[in-house]
């Protein structure tokens, strides 16, 4: 990229597509190679997905180029490559807030932009979305485009293909575009990847450099035969698209010959793109997985800001995990492609035939276990808050109702921060809350998570669901690991008049305002089985019961002693802190909390608030 500083004659022309289309095509290669740049330089000083938009620079110019955008819907599926498109749809000047308060939203959001025709965040729902709104645009008969575009990590999952399947059977005029570079946010699993990787040597092989590969492939009607038998006979000709591939995605003129003749036709059409994610930035094409979303870095010298020595919950979380592997051949860890997140690595090099990814398949990972569980094996599920909810029905009828004994370990829970709306960890205390026969923990920092990961792992009546946040663990110290009794709270702070009965790692914020009002404190550690005789004994010695959780106060933990009380005709006044009736958006994780209310001096102010109003 030979872009000075900060000139960038062509892209400062660039204020949104209309202006994009205004230029000559010769002028398309200079303009991504200054938005490239542009891309590099914002993100080294906003943070956030950096690598995936590199990866789709030439094809971003190309979509907005041919299309009619805004009045045509391009659909980015999770929309981690979605900032080049940001950049030229009237947000270029404010790229540098994105993911911070009040700043653009980390992904596609429709409230932010009309060329956001979908919000996302989540995996593999752009087919989906897209076919109803090429049904939508048929019935209009105005013409108007639909175009998916959607990665090779994205394709991995079931939904993509229910979607394909059915826009195969009903025939309506959309484009999925295969974004396919080898990698989703870390190394592509699944038989799906090896099929991925067969068409793609094929077509290298197509295309070789060898000098007796070259020379028989200049013979028109051999060079014919392979690139139509390269693109026949595909899983997704099967369904019933249009199969064309392979094509280089970075070679704009390529791009914008094909996108103009697919234009053209009706019906269900597939192109199937290889990119190079990272592309441009040398040190993001050698690691793309480190390079996928970034703090903020120098541009100089290529790295990151060091890190703290604390380590994550996830860190730690993957520390026992090896622990207790080395004594346990049973122990079988399950991620849908979270291997990297949630702090995986270690253990799937250590041990690799006790770790499965399967891939963008939440729904299969459950019922996966649930198999292995059955067979003998000793399943850990570990999966985020927010991907948890894909899999609902699985949790239910695979796993509960069966009351088969799968350890659920379930990362990001609570407030996440800059990833926003789509990613907040703050509903699973209220949809596990209701399903029978499951056990739910939230440990309050890393020694409680070690004992009740031991706990759950060796608990074997019911599924155990164990949450825990996005953040450093405490530093605390770690006592000799035990079980914990089932259901059972401990007695963190006595005092008077008030107590606090907390479920999760908001209790030193608990303790800070506790110390100030002379409150009991009460680390709650089950939300099911809740510790009814604490309960009932903190009632009777206290005036006013104040509940804290990082989890929605609808159907959360607080609703659930709500209604023990109510069950026991128990009178007191009660308050419940959490997470309120709405979304919270992208910003800075501690902020977020204390503008929520659920810092110390948030939940001091709350409490004094009601007492004070009674």
């Amino acid at each position: 990229m030979n872009i000075k500083k900060d000139c960038y004659p062509i892209l400062s022309l660039i204020n949104n597509p209309k202006d994009l289309r205004r230029l000559s095509k010769i002028k398309l290669p200079q303009l991504c190679n200054e938005l490239r740049f542009f891309l590099l330089k914002s993100v080294s000083k906003s943070s956030g997905h950096f690598a995936s938009g590199l990866g789709v620079i030439e094809l971003t110019v190309a979509l907005h180029y041919i299309y009619n955008t805004p009045f045509d819907n391009i659909i980015w599926d999770v929309g981690h490559q979605a900032y080049p498109h940001k950049i030229l749809t009237e947000r270029k000047k404010k790229i540098y807030t994105i993911r911070k308060d009040h700043g653009l939203h980390p992904f596609p959001c429709r409230e932010e932009s009309i060329y956001d025709t979908f919000s996302v965040g989540h995996s593999s729902t752009s087919i989906s979305a897209g076919l109803g709104m090429a049904v939508a645009a048929e019935y209009e008969k105005k013409n108007r485009k639909t175009i998916c575009v959607i990665g090779d990590g994205g394709i991995t999952s079931g939904m993509a293909y229910e979607a394909m399947n059915h826009a195969g059977y009903i025939n309506k005029d959309i484009l999925v575009i295969l974004n396919d570079n080898q990698m989703s946010i870390s190394e592509n699993v699944g038989y799906l990847s090896k099929y991925l990787n067969k068409l793609f040597f094929s077509y290298f092989n197509l295309n070789s450099k060898n000098k007796k590969t070259k020379f028989l492939f200049k013979i028109p009607f051999i060079k014919r035969f392979f690139e139509k038998a390269l693109s026949s006979n595909t899983i997704f000709e099967a369904l019933g698209f249009n199969y064309i591939g392979i094509i280089d995605g970075h070679d704009i003129k390529k791009l914008l010959k094909i996108l103009s003749k697919i234009k053209k036709i009706k019906g269900p059409h597939f192109l199937h793109l290889i990119t190079k994610k990272g592309k441009g930035y040398k040190p993001a094409e050698e690691d793309p997985i480190s390079w996928h979303a970034v703090p903020k870095f120098n541009l100089k010298s290529f790295v990151f800001p060091k890190k703290t020595n604390k380590k994550t919950f996830s860190e730690f979380f993957g520390k026992w995990l090896c622990q207790q592997a080395s004594q346990d051949k049973k122990l079988i860890v399950i991620t849908p492609a979270m291997r990297e997140g949630s702090c995986l690595v270690k253990f799937s090099e250590l041990y690799p035939r006790q770790f499965f990814d399967v891939a963008i398949a939440e729904q299969h990972a459950i019922t996966f276990a649930a198999g292995l569980s059955i067979g003998g094996y000793n399943p850990i599920i570990s999966i985020y808050s927010s991907f948890l909810q894909r899999a609902y029905d699985q949790v239910i009828h695979d796993i509960a109702i069966q009351k088969i004994p799968v350890l659920f370990a379930i990362d990001r829970s609570g407030i996440v921060g800059a990833d926003g709306r789509t990613h907040q960890g703050v509903f699973d205390i209220s949809f596990l809350r209701c399903i029978p026969n499951i056990i739910i923990m939230v440990p309050s920092d890393e020694n409680e998570f070690r004992q009740m990961l031991y706990t759950g792992y060796f608990y074997k009546k019911f599924p155990v669901f164990i949450r825990y946040p996005k953040r450093e663990i405490f530093g605390v110290n770690l006592k000799k690991i035990s079980s914990i009794p089932i259901g059972k709270a401990r007695i963190l702070r006595i005092g008077q008049k008030i107590s606090i009965l907390n479920f999760g790692p908001l209790v030193f914020e608990a303790i800070k305002a506790a110390k100030i009002l002379n409150a009991t404190v009460i680390d709650m550690r089950f939300v099911k089985p809740l510790d009814q005789k604490i309960i009932l004994e903190t009632v009777k010695k206290h005036e006013f019961l104040v509940t804290l959780e990082e989890n929605s106060i609808y159907g959360g933990a607080g609703s659930a002693v709500n209604e023990f009380l109510m069950k026991k005709k128990c009178l007191i006044p009660i308050l419940n802190l959490g997470i309120p009736d709405y979304y919270i958006d992208h910003g800075n994780q501690n902020k977020i909390l204390s503008k929520l209310g659920l810092d110390s001096q948030g939940i001091l102010n709350s409490i004094k608030e009601y007492v004070n109003s009674i």
